[in-house]
């Protein structure tokens, strides 16, 4: 059985899906065998995608339009695929740049193999330069990763915020771009002080006195 997937970045109503449809039924993807989602492709909230993967079962094809419709990026696009692969289901695209796919043909399985290699390569690159930026800093003196996105002045906004009880973590966390955990490491729930953020402006109070 065929089952379509077809995704448009925007949610609202911008953006047809209906090219995307026609190709799917010309096909031979039953109406009723096609999901959608109106979201970035960026983003793991895909209700769609989700719904789509629990219906596929061993012997379908998944059939998407282009190559981009499935994934967030070559990594989801290769973990997916090789899921479906091991589920004994086919992949399929059906224009573009991944329009030679056909995982249910050897040549079409060549071809993302081709694309899984690629995907290695790309990943095994990163990570040597990594390893090697930061052998580099710490060659220089320089500590690696990246730095932290908590500030004495965001500490201490925390602190005065977290004592308000209308106070909602979730919004503060946004305004002060730092996630829950974070916050928490440094601020109490109560707006106490706890040992990273002593931490912080204990080193923020030795900076301005020299020391």
């Amino acid at each position: 059985m065929f089952i379509g997937y077809m995704r448009v970045s925007k949610s609202d109503g911008s953006q047809s899906v209906d090219l995307q449809r026609d190709a799917l039924i010309a096909a031979g993807v039953v109406p009723g065998h096609i999901y959608e989602d109106h979201a970035s492709g960026r983003l793991d909230d895909r209700p769609g995608l989700t719904a789509m993967l629990k219906a596929l079962r061993e012997g379908d094809t998944l059939v998407v339009w282009k190559l981009d419709r499935l994934g967030r990026n070559l990594r989801h696009l290769i973990n997916t695929v090789h899921d479906l692969t091991q589920r004994g289901i086919g992949f399929k695209v059906l224009t573009g740049h991944g329009a030679s796919i056909d995982t249910t043909t050897p040549a079409g399985k060549l071809v993302f193999g081709i694309f899984a290699a690629l995907a290695e390569f790309e990943r095994e690159l990163i990570s040597e330069r990594t390893k090697a930026g930061l052998a580099s800093a710490r060659a220089r003196g320089r500590k690696g990763g990246a730095p932290f996105k908590m500030t004495p002045a965001k500490v201490r906004l925390a602190m005065a915020a977290m004592g308000q009880p209308g106070t909602k973590v979730s919004e503060l966390c946004e305004e002060l771009d730092v996630t829950r955990q974070t916050l928490y490491r440094h601020v109490g729930p109560d707006g106490s002080l706890r040992e990273d953020g002593r931490k912080l402006l204990e080193g923020r109070r030795k900076q301005l006195n020299g020391s």
